[in-house]
């Protein structure tokens, strides 16, 4: 199958550091090259990928400072996937880019999907659902909450490549945190709930620059008045093993309707159980009792912690195998795919005898 995957331009497939959507991209379009396709992917020169290359601009936007305006390069890039599909380079398109190719690639027989990888309770969302039927796939079945009324295709959960992330040979002595430092993050949260525990707490997570008041305000005088935390900073897929590894269990207490939470998936591949408050996606991801807690306050986060040297950290990482793999992820989306081929078929003949 020709399949073009059409990412944004913000951070480099993969990303060179913080980025969620351009990593899942990157593993979904290599286990796609790996299982025999012709591969094309729409991304910033700076990229790294065994597929067809089409770069749009030379470096990912978030690194160049000379650009000011994002969206005319997505609009570049989206013109220019078009034009392939005049030419009738590809078989399917799937895109990365929330509701920016709805108007114009429904005017296109070429099939088409779109994962939608954020959040969706704005209001502003609603008419966008309401007046596009475009076919999308959601990351979870708690992102499709806020707008029932979308053309919802399946839900397909991220995947990891089953080695990037594995279990280490060393003694858990930490509660972990992983990712971002932002409000929804409830990091302040996490320290209090490994203070309570009396547990050292270890934060491996990067400050955005529209964070950094708040960790200059909130965050940083909680890490530094407390000898029970560390702060790491940012860290990358080489160093995860090991952190993971080495944490009792990953703290996840988020305070938003998080559409699915890599840094989950990764604590389990690692054996590493979660405790995640229920919000968003949580409770589709972690299998309570088994893979974490799914918990509603500090208090019961608190109480879990206690609990988390009764579960199996093999069966931890034999659940990651079976459920949250790229392998798994990549025939999913082939099966929606083939689905969403099939069901234009008929449509594309037509438009055929017409000519």
């Amino acid at each position: 199958m020709r399949i073009a995957q059409v990412a944004p331009l913000t951070e480099a497939v993969p990303p060179k550091l913080y980025g969620g959507t351009e990593r899942v991209v990157s593993w979904l379009t290599e286990e796609l090259v790996t299982l025999g396709h012709e591969v094309t992917l729409f991304a910033s020169g700076d990229s790294r990928t065994s597929a067809k290359l089409e770069a749009t601009w030379p470096k990912a936007l978030r690194l160049d400072g000379a650009v000011r305006d994002p969206n005319a390069l997505h609009i570049v890039m989206l013109e220019r996937v078009r034009r392939k599909c005049d030419d009738e380079e590809f078989d399917f398109l799937h895109f990365h880019l929330d509701y920016y190719p709805f108007s114009l690639f429904q005017r296109q027989p070429t099939p088409f999907l779109t994962t939608l990888h954020g959040r969706l309770d704005l209001p502003e969302h609603q008419p966008v659902f309401h007046t596009f039927k475009a076919p999308v796939i959601s990351i979870s079945n708690a992102q499709r909450r806020p707008v029932p009324q979308a053309n919802w295709i399946r839900t397909i959960h991220h995947g990891l490549p089953e080695n990037l992330l594995t279990p280490g040979p060393v003694k858990p002595s930490y509660l972990g945190v992983l990712g971002r430092i932002a409000p929804e993050k409830g990091i302040d949260c996490a320290i209090r709930i490994a203070t309570r525990c009396g547990i050292p707490l270890k934060i491996a997570a990067k400050v955005d620059r529209a964070d950094q008041d708040y960790y200059d305000e909130l965050i940083r005088p909680l890490i530094e008045s407390n000898p029970l935390v560390e702060y790491i900073g940012e860290i990358g897929d080489r160093e995860k093993s090991d952190f993971l590894s080495g944490a009792i269990g990953l703290l996840v207490p988020i305070d938003w309707p998080e559409p699915f939470g890599l840094v989950m998936i990764e604590a389990m591949a690692c054996g590493a159980p979660v405790i995640a408050f229920n919000r968003g996606s949580v409770a589709e991801i972690v299998d309570d009792g088994v893979t974490g807690f799914v918990v509603e306050d500090e208090i019961s986060a608190v109480a879990a912690v206690d609990r988390l040297a009764g579960l199996d950290r093999g069966d931890i990482r034999k659940v990651f195998e079976r459920r949250f793999t790229a392998r798994r992820m990549a025939l999913d989306y082939l099966a929606a795919y083939r689905g969403l081929m099939e069901e234009a078929e008929p449509r594309m003949k037509l438009v055929s005898s017409a000519e």
